[in-house]
Formats: structure tokens, sequence, C-alpha cells
């Protein structure tokens, strides 16, 4: 227990110098509430957010193992398969809106030019002069960026043990609807590998610890930007960018190795805290030192709400302050705080067999995430299949509330 604590202590202490984020897996649960999970984990999610919480899987909600905590949802493990996508879509509604607008002022400035004999720029600055609110629409229309995300991942976990390999990728181009050259500029697109697993192990009823390894792969790509002059070599440009995205896809020098480390206390019948530190790389992952992700957190699950029959519900309220090493962009504290609650309940089951078998359960949630609100539903029938809509928001600027990118989920999963 000493030596770990001591490579807690050093972990943090080497974290302080590091600056990037590490790959970021989107559990889509843990969204809805707000990111707020540390301390709740009490199933697959354990994997991503503390090792520990694998020690209640199979024994929360098992009335022989732990009876004072037999009330909860009894949850035997998880095998999940994985797909998701996300995007800003009320900046693609917008957006379409607002090139509908330009392409109406570039066609009705050529049209003018026509008529008068004159060329279809002088003509488009003298209606800019003359009408200031067409700049305002071009301005609208500037560096207008266009997020777009998918997730995939295969999820194994039961009491004590649990892994993953999962992916997460992302493309953000804008849009620029330029006085003189309209173009087009892709400014990030990256793909994060990961493949990880881990184990806990419970000291006492009511303390466990946790532990688990991963290997992580970067790929990014440098800047592209496209515009009418070479349109044509568009499709060459797309496939130089290609390659160098695939070229070293399997080059082995560029992974890099880490190690994740959890704890979890259950302090009454119905509060649990936790903490982890997780990502600690031992090597740049594709250039980028990653900064390691110490998260300290509560649930409360209160008996009165919870329910292990048939019909059974789950309910948590969790606060979590996250990722507390990371003040690149000037964050405020409100940015590491994530509140929020949830509720599941099964609706549709066969009496006796204690949510053994179900046939629909409904899972609501919301919360706060860095100062934004958060919010999810999810469904699950006959235990295999799962639908989960979430959205949440992210910080594209240098302080809280600066610039909002809202992103909107949506994600199905395979397994039981």
């Amino acid at each position: 227990m000493k030596k770990l604590v001591a490579l807690l202590c050093l972990a943090c202490l080497v974290g302080l110098s590091f600056a990037a984020k590490a790959p970021t897996h989107h559990s889509l649960r843990a969204e809805g509430m707000g990111n707020a999970h540390v301390a709740v984990v009490d199933d697959k999610e354990a994997i991503y957010f503390n090792y520990a919480g694998l020690s209640q899987i199979n024994r929360l909600g098992n009335y022989k193992l732990r009876p004072e905590t037999g009330y909860y949802p009894r949850n035997f493990g998880d095998m999940r398969l994985n797909l998701g996508g996300a995007g800003p879509f009320e900046t693609y509604f917008s957006t379409f809106n607002e090139v509908k607008n330009l392409q109406g002022l570039y066609q009705r400035a050529s049209q003018d030019a026509i008529a008068y004999g004159l060329s279809s720029m002088s003509v488009l600055m003298d209606s800019l002069a003359n009408h200031p609110e067409l700049m305002h629409m071009l301005h609208s229309y500037d560096h207008k960026p266009l997020g777009m995300r998918i997730k995939m991942d295969a999820e194994l976990a039961f009491h004590g043990f649990g892994g993953a390999v999962w992916v997460d990728g992302s493309i953000t181009p804008y849009l620029d609807g330029g006085l003189i050259l309209p173009y087009m500029t892709i400014e990030t697109f990256y793909v994060d590998g990961v493949m990880q697993g881990g184990v806990a192990y419970g000291f006492t009823d009511n303390l466990s610890v946790g532990i688990g390894g991963k290997i992580a792969k970067r790929q990014k790509v440098s800047r592209i930007t496209m515009d009418v002059i070479n349109y044509n070599s568009l499709q060459d440009t797309l496939e130089d960018r290609y390659h160098d995205a695939t070229d070293e896809i399997f080059d082995f020098n560029s992974i890099s190795a880490g190690m994740d480390l959890g704890v979890l206390y259950q302090l009454t019948r119905e509060v649990r805290v936790g903490a982890s530190l997780n990502d600690i790389y031992f090597k740049e992952l594709a250039g980028d030192k990653i900064t390691p992700n110490f998260t300290m957190g509560v649930n409360y699950s209160p008996r009165f709400f919870n329910k292990n029959s048939a019909y059974a519900r789950k309910f948590n309220i969790a606060c979590d302050y996250a990722n507390m090493f990371y003040s690149e962009n000037n964050y405020l504290p409100l940015s590491h705080l994530n509140f929020g609650l949830e509720v599941e309940q099964t609706v549709l089951a066969w009496p006796g067999y204690n949510n053994e078998l179900r046939g629909l359960a409904v899972r609501l949630a919301g919360g706060f995430k860095g100062g934004y609100p958060t919010a999810g539903i999810g469904l699950e029938v006959l235990r295999f299949f799962t639908l989960d809509l979430v959205t949440w928001a992210e910080e594209l600027g240098y302080y809280t509330g600066q610039d909002e990118e809202r992103i909107y989920m949506a994600q199905i999963s395979l397994g039981f």
C-alpha cells in the first residue's frame, strides 16, 4: 500500500511538467451525467475512469456477498461492441444557410457585372462598401468549424478484471468565405488507437484499488488548405495526406505505453468516494507530452431510490474535480468541475429474475461538464442492444465560456 501511495505521488510530480491531453474515450453513459464518474464506476466504465470500480461488478446488488448494498441493481459483467459518431449539428445547419446567402451574394455581383460591363470583383467591392450588412454576412461565414468524430470500442469487464480496445478519431475542417478567395482548411485531423486492461483488488469490504496498463498510438495530419486555385490538384493533395497518415500506422516505434491507478472507498452504504491517476505515459505520443489526468470525486446512491428486483432502478448523483493538472488554456477552476445525475429504470421485465432478464430498460441523465450542460438518454433492449444519444459541450477558446462547441453523439452497442 505504501508503494502504491509513493507511486501516485511520483506520477503527480511528473505530470506537472507535461502539456498535451491524452487520448480520450467518450463513454456515453458518463458524458450524459457530466462525465462525473470516478466514484460511480459500477460497470465497464471502470476501465476508463477508475479500475478500482471493477471490484463492484457482481458484488453490488449481491445480497450473499454484500448484504448492506444488496439494494443496488446487480450487474454480472459487460461484453460490448460499440460504434458511435458525433458532430456539431447546429453549426452544420447555420453554415448551410450562410453558404446559400454567400452564394447569392456572389451571383448577384456576377449578374450586375455582366449587365454593366464591369468585373465581378469591382462590383462586389462596391456592394460591400455601400452595404455594411453584406460584410457582416462574410464575417459570419469566416472560420466556421465543422468538427466530426467517430468512436469504436470492444469492451470486456467482470469482477476484478476489465479490458478494452478502442479508437477515437476527429477531423475539424473550417470554411472561410474570403473576400478575395474562398477556401477550406482542415485544421486538425487525428486518430487515437488504444488497447488497455487492468485489475482491481479489494483490501477490505469497503476499500479497493485498481491498476491497469495501456498502449496507444496517435496519428496526426498537418494542416491542409484548399482554395479555388488548387482545386484541380485537390485529389493529389488529399492522397498525399492520406499516405502521410497511413505510412506509419504500423510503426511500433511510435507507440507509447502508459498506466492507470485508482482507488475506491465505500464511505457509507450510500456514499462512495474515488480517485484516479490515469494516462501516465512513459514517452511522448506522436510528439505530444501527455498530461496525466488526476481526478477525485464522490457518488451518492440513496437507498430509497434504488431497487434490486425484476423492475430494477438505479439512481446516482455524482460530482468530480477532474483533470487537475491540465491548465494550458487559462482554464478557470469551473472547467475542472463535473456534476451529474442519472436514473435507470427497467420498464419491461420477467418477475422473479431480479434484473437478470429484462426486456427494456431506460436511462436518463443530465449534468454539467466544465460549466456546460449535458444530457443523455439510453435504451437497452433484451440486455443485448443499446442505443445512446448524448450531448455535451467543449471549450474551443482560451478560457471557460469563451467559445462553446456543442457535440451531439449517437452510439449503438451490441453485447451483454
